[in-house]
């Protein structure tokens, strides 16, 4: 966010200090050699001074640039999706290396994957974020029942944690808050995996829509707060 008449104040996410502010001074020059160093999706090599009120960056070393990513509204929307969630259970002062590179990983993939794979590799990361912050829903076995479910029909709670079976017996006693086809169950089965099956990643868009939004009701529901950037998503994907 802008502060003063040229700097910065950036919230900034570490591997070994979790959550940061600190003030990028004269970024917003033209000129400075802080301003592409204090953009969004940029990952930097810094050092930072205590200061009474605000932290200050003394130096800045680019790592990364995430230059696709910022070109392209539908990589930029998903990365802001997963920005969102991360900033929801990064910690202050405590380490978050795992966090760190997970976000990493998946803006990676943002990165340079083709557009029809953005969708994918974005619930793909939603899943991954949830997993850190041990809300990944349960996807192999009916939450009720305790028994496998296959690729068939199911349906899924987002209070009991995942999917249920579809029999009379459970279906009636469960709070089921979504219907998935055997398609959506699948795409939900893989997210566990660390890659994505070819077969998987080609399903329709409308099946990565739908376990998004089962996926942004989890994550809404545990932290009980809204995903702003997921607006968006229809207009980028549909």
């Amino acid at each position: 966010m802008p502060l003063g008449e040229s700097d910065r104040l950036l919230t900034i996410l570490t591997k070994e200090y979790g959550l940061l502010k600190a003030v990028a001074g004269g970024s917003r020059k033209h000129n400075s050699g802080m301003a592409g160093r204090s953009l969004v999706f940029v990952v930097n090599h810094l050092l930072i001074t205590r200061g009474r009120s605000l932290d200050r960056i003394k130096q800045a070393d680019t790592l990364v640039v995430f230059r696709h990513i910022a070109q392209d509204l539908a990589k930029l929307t998903s990365a802001q999706y997963l920005a969102e969630l991360s900033l929801a259970q990064a910690l202050t002062e405590q380490p978050q290396e795992e966090l760190f590179l997970v976000l990493w990983e998946h803006l990676h993939r943002l990165e340079h994957c083709p557009q029809q794979e953005v969708l994918p590799h974005l619930v793909h990361g939603v899943y991954h974020l949830l997993a850190i912050a041990g809300f990944a829903p349960n996807v192999h076995q009916c939450c009720f029942s305790q028994q496998p479910i296959g690729t068939t029909q199911a349906g899924f709670s987002v209070v009991a944690g995942g999917l249920v079976a579809l029999d009379q017996e459970v279906a009636l006693s469960a709070k089921i808050s979504h219907f998935l086809n055997p398609r959506e169950v699948k795409a939900m089965q893989e997210l566990g995996e660390r890659e994505l099956s070819p077969e998987v990643i080609a399903m329709p868009t409308p099946v990565w829509l739908t376990v998004e939004k089962v996926l942004r009701a989890c994550t809404q529901y545990h932290f009980d707060r809204r995903i702003h950037a997921a607006d968006l998503l229809e207009a980028c994907f549909c």
